[in-house]
């Protein structure tokens, strides 16, 4: 019984920690830029910065020469609790500490004539990571036979991912339509660490846990459509291959399919409608397919070793997401911001125990911001947003069956974003002569 028991929360805790880092969609970021972030994540169909490389390629003709750089600082709550029935996991209420993170991003476009551009861009998603002490209280380490403490009987608990996302775009103008396209490079980082009691289910033992930093290098391609139908309505598509990436070698035993990490493939559209010269309404929807990434869809399994082609993952679904966003030319210096999002719930309640490391469950998304023109070049742009607290429940399960207690995985978000843009040809006011 000693050995199922053991069996049940390695499972548990390696399958849960397949999922290190998340930012608000899933583990997606919402916008890549300031402006983005304030809409909602809208804007696929109204681009304004060098950023639209990375979300909109098509966009690049309609910027201009620009450089865009943003921080993100990110504060997420997250924990879970735990009935009172006895169970596998360290018992009561527990949370994830060390919860501000910094999330870069930088964008450049250079228009090369009046219908083609280039354009360059770098963002981040993950940003964040998630830690449980080691010293937190769990009877069940005896039984288990562990010396340790902590929330799965190893001492301090955690995950890091965090993922680079470089693309360089080139965009060309055929009449009202734009077409883009840019390949795009990803750098992963990924450190897993207190999982070294869970060796027995692991396909490799050796290269499971506590690996330092691995390290993983991938590439896929983006594309993009932009029509102005008219001066006051335009619509957009956009989508992203996966992007294949090498396998993180230090967590063969960890993640399937002997470590691979690939960035998931994402499809999208958008609209925005000008009521006004100086008002715009904007509406996205994507999909991020999760479920193509093994390691991040595989739920658990009692057939299969951790590291293996059908190892465990965590269980998550694709996640749709619509955001609308409004955007208010209040006056020549100052643009106000407003937005909605909602993502669909990438965690069933059948796959909460895997998830304690990664509770990825917020769905809702309220923002706003601003960009206030300091000169007729230099603006700063302001973004805040946040996400209700969100909880999940469901049966605390092991490879031998549920123990009889339920496990509720809670999180809220906060997201505040600074920014600064540079307009390289902006043209000089002109002064009427008379």
């Amino acid at each position: 019984m000693r050995n199922s028991f053991r069996a049940g929360i390695c499972a548990l805790a390696l399958g849960a920690a397949t999922g290190g880092a998340q930012a608000t969609e899933g583990y997606f970021v919402e916008g890549v830029s300031a402006r983005d972030q304030a809409l909602g994540g809208a804007g696929m169909a109204n681009p304004a910065d060098a950023l639209t490389t990375a979300n909109n390629p098509a966009g690049l003709v309609d910027v201009g020469h620009q450089f865009n750089a943003d921080v993100s600082l990110f504060n997420p709550s997250r924990e879970y609790s735990t009935s009172n029935a006895p169970g596998f996991v360290a018992p009561g209420t527990v949370s994830s500490y060390r919860d501000i993170f910094a999330i870069p991003a930088i964008g450049y476009s250079l228009p090369l004539n009046a219908d083609q551009a280039f354009g360059f861009a770098m963002n981040g998603n993950g940003g964040m990571n998630t830690t449980y002490a080691g010293n937190t209280a769990n009877p069940n380490c005896a039984y288990l036979g562990s010396p340790s403490q902590g929330v799965f009987c190893g001492g301090k608990a955690g995950v890091d991912l965090n993922q680079a996302l470089i693309s360089v775009g080139y965009a060309q103008r055929f009449g009202n339509l734009s077409l883009g396209v840019a390949p795009t490079f990803v750098t992963q980082v990924f450190s897993a660490y207190g999982l070294r009691a869970f060796s027995g289910i692991s396909s490799n033992p050796g290269d499971l846990t506590d690996r330092s930093v691995a390290w993983s290098f991938g590439a896929g391609v983006r594309a993009g459509a932009l029509y102005h139908i008219n001066e006051q309505f335009s619509i957009a598509i956009d989508g992203s291959t996966p992007i294949w990436a090498t396998g993180f070698t230090q967590y063969s035993g960890l993640f399937a399919q002997g470590g691979s990490f690939d960035v998931p493939a994402t499809i999208g559209a958008g609209l925005s409608y000008k009521v006004l010269p100086t008002l715009a309404v904007m509406v996205d929807w994507k999909d991020i397919f999760y479920s193509s990434v093994k390691s991040i869809a595989n739920q658990m399994s009692a057939q299969y070793l951790l590291g293996s082609t059908n190892g465990p993952g965590f269980g998550w679904r694709d996640v749709n997401v619509v955001s609308l966003g409004v955007e208010w030319k209040y006056t020549d210096a100052l643009t106000l911001r407003a937005g909605y999002a909602y993502n669909t719930q990438p965690i069933t309640s059948n796959n909460v125990t895997f998830n304690i490391l990664a509770p990825a469950v917020v769905q809702n998304h309220i923002s706003g911001g601003f960009t206030y023109n300091v000169n007729r070049n230099s603006g700063v742009d302001f973004a805040i947003v946040y996400a209700p607290r969100t909880s999940v429940s469901g049966p605390e399960l092991t490879p031998s069956g549920p123990t009889g207690r339920d496990i509720t995985l809670s999180m809220s978000q906060l997201e505040v974003t600074l920014g600064y843009t540079y307009h390289f040809d902006t043209p000089a006011p002109v002064i009427a002569k008379y």
